[in-house]
């Protein structure tokens, strides 16, 4: 499922209230730096010259979807999303986006959140930790603490990127996020995926700790997957998976 435009909803989104959502990848082709097997966007799709949204056009189609909410008395979202096609910080004026998605948001919306969904490989760039600092929910991703596993559920484009590369960047933000982990069960090339064994837990729940973020959202599969022997975790043991970090004081919201 591609996003066919820019700015798409709202959509009542199960983690974030009424959320209205900002591509800033292409709209006929996915573009990431993760190619998860579990992407309701599909897979990673191959293009030559892509062709992003300018920093201008996203700010007219915000401002014009804003203002026409307005104008009709509806409700204004909870919360402006950057997700869509792809990982939203690859775009090279992520930072005056955000810049003006917040004025506008002050001037139309004021009580609305300002959120990034990010699988956190471009926090080498200071122009994106400074984005990222102006956001009100920076939502970024760990789906497993085992490099193995990553790589299997994740599939970055980077085959040299680590658990310990990922941590070193998300603890950047000294814990003042929210830490984003999808569980799942299936097959890949026939290697079993299950981020839910012993092993699995007690690494991520030992990554947890160290970056101790403000918050944790875990969720399960909700929508079509690219990889079709995926299955989906019930929820009373995705609570169960919950509590340990629940009993050390941490925020968690299940998704399931």
């Amino acid at each position: 499922m591609l996003f066919p435009s820019i700015i798409y909803g709202p959509i009542r989104s199960r983690r974030l209230g009424i959320s209205l959502g900002v591509n800033l990848m292409p709209t006929n082709a996915k573009i990431c730096t993760f190619d998860c097997v579990y992407c309701e966007c599909g897979w990673n799709q191959p293009v030559l010259h892509p062709e992003l949204p300018t920093r201008l056009q996203v700010k007219l189609s915000l401002e014009h979807q804003l203002s026409t909410m307005q104008t009709a008395g509806e409700a204004m979202p909870d919360v402006i999303t950057f997700s869509g096609n792809g990982e939203p910080t690859l775009h090279p004026d992520f930072l005056g986006i955000i810049q003006d998605t917040c004025a506008l948001r002050d001037l139309y919306c004021p009580k609305a959140k300002v959120s990034v969904l990010s699988n956190s490989t471009q926090l080498m760039r200071n122009d994106v930790v400074e984005a990222l600092w102006l956001c009100d929910n920076r939502i970024l991703k760990l789906d497993s603490a085992i490099n193995h596993t990553m790589h299997l559920i994740d599939r970055p484009v980077n085959k040299d990127l680590t658990i310990d590369k990922l941590i070193d960047r998300l603890s950047v933000f000294d814990g003042d996020f929210t830490l984003q982990t999808c569980f799942l069960r299936g097959e890949y090339k026939g290697e079993i995926i299950d981020n839910t064994t012993p092993e699995q837990l007690d690494a991520w729940y030992k990554a947890v700790e160290r970056l101790h973020p403000k918050q944790v959202m875990i969720y399960v599969i909700d929508r079509t997957t690219p990889l079709q022997t995926l299955s989906k975790i019930p929820a009373d043991q995705m609570h169960q998976i919950a509590q340990p970090l629940r009993d050390k004081g941490i925020e968690v919201i299940v998704s399931a």
